[in-house]
């Protein structure tokens, strides 16, 4: 698939325009993980190949700090080690601060350190890497910005502040479009379609109604847009996000086929702890399709794969939808049990919410 990039061709002009290799380290840095945000994980791996063996030949912190953060990009995009990344891009944010011209690397190193803190579910060190960057990113510096912004708003739209959430989406995606990064655009789009997709899960979970007839859309249009610029990060992760709408709009049968078709590799991608989840989900398509005997074996694995370490709506999510599931197979000591240890779940993820909602607003962080 090729890239359809205006920061991509932008960066390839920095390069060309360099006067020696040295000169253009950072912009083919900043290529490298343009491509991997893209997707193209192995271009993206040739032309960091390149960068070290110039690191090798010109020892230079600014070089070891770009080498550092796109190291750590690849680790997330190439797998989703999140820890990996975390340790790179830390790296690369100390050996930043070492100088005062290393400042675009130590910027986009603390807009990813929030990210990956959000990940971590880490919310004050979220908070502390988002004062960070904002602190010291100048107006050039979008593509930090824009990944920040992201970051807020995925963390507004988890504590339950949609409002304020789609302040941050809204800068994220002036800061992305300015740029002409297309990958920002992409991930911006994926996150709140599936940020979207959770809190009506919840929502379907605790109260059976459905009002999210819309959401199918920003699926769609995800993939539209990737199919447009090019991007290849979330071809087997939309469709598994496709597959818990239909399965909150009742299309399971068609639910059930994405899931089998996507989400053992969706799950090698970093969709490890929504595992149980979508298992649970699958068991619910197939106990509603009548294929009670196979929905069984799979709600019994969903109990198995279900991580206790887990984050508490996934966790409670699980529990709901066994519940569900086990008592349309008549299964009720079981559905009665996961119930119970739901109930017990979605209490302590409101008390987390807001936990997350008093540590944003006292941040005083404004989009």
């Amino acid at each position: 698939m090729v890239i359809k990039s205006r920061l991509l061709k932008q960066l390839d002009k920095d390069i060309a325009a360099a006067t020696s290799p040295m000169a253009s380290a950072a912009a083919r840095a900043k290529r490298a993980m343009l491509l991997a945000r893209h997707g193209a994980v192995g271009e993206a791996r040739e032309a960091l190949t390149a960068l070290h063996q110039l690191s090798f030949q010109h020892p230079h912190p600014e070089i070891g700090a770009w080498l550092h953060m796109a190291e750590g990009l690849m680790s997330y995009y190439n797998g989703f080690v999140a820890q990996q990344a975390w340790d790179r891009i830390q790296r690369a944010h100390a050996i930043a601060g070492t100088s005062p011209a290393l400042i675009e690397v130590r910027v986009l190193a603390s807009a990813w350190l929030s990210q990956l803190a959000f990940i971590r579910h880490d919310p004050v060190a979220l908070v502390d890497y988002a004062r960070r960057c904002l602190g010291e990113a100048l107006p050039e510096h979008n593509v930090a910005q824009a990944r920040l912004a992201i970051t807020m708003g995925l963390a507004w739209h988890y504590a339950g502040d949609l409002a304020s959430a789609q302040r941050w989406y809204i800068r994220a995606r002036r800061h992305a479009s300015v740029e002409g990064d297309d990958a920002s655009l992409s991930a911006l789009m994926f996150n709140m379609a599936g940020m979207r997709a959770s809190q009506l899960r919840r929502e379907s979970l605790s109260s059976q109604t459905w009002r999210g007839s819309e959401l199918m859309l920003s699926v769609d249009s995800v993939h539209h847009f990737d199919e447009a610029v090019g991007a290849q990060m979330m071809t087997e992760l939309t469709p598994v996000l496709r597959a818990q709408v239909l399965t909150m709009q009742g299309g399971f049968d068609e639910a059930r086929r994405l899931y089998e078709e996507h989400l053992p590799q969706a799950m090698s991608l970093g969709l490890e702890r929504l595992g149980s989840s979508l298992l649970s989900d699958l068991a619910w398509c197939r106990a509603n399709l009548g294929q009670h005997e196979h929905a069984l074996h799979q709600a019994r694995e969903a109990e198995i794969e279900l991580d206790p370490e887990c984050e508490l709506d996934d966790r409670a999510i699980t529990h709901s939808r066994l519940a569900q599931t086990f008592r349309m197979l008549g299964e009720t000591a079981d559905a009665d049990r996961h119930q119970a240890l739901a109930d017990e779940a979605w209490l302590q993820f409101a008390e987390q919410q807001q936990q997350w909602r008093d540590l944003l607003a006292g941040c005083a962080l404004e989009a």
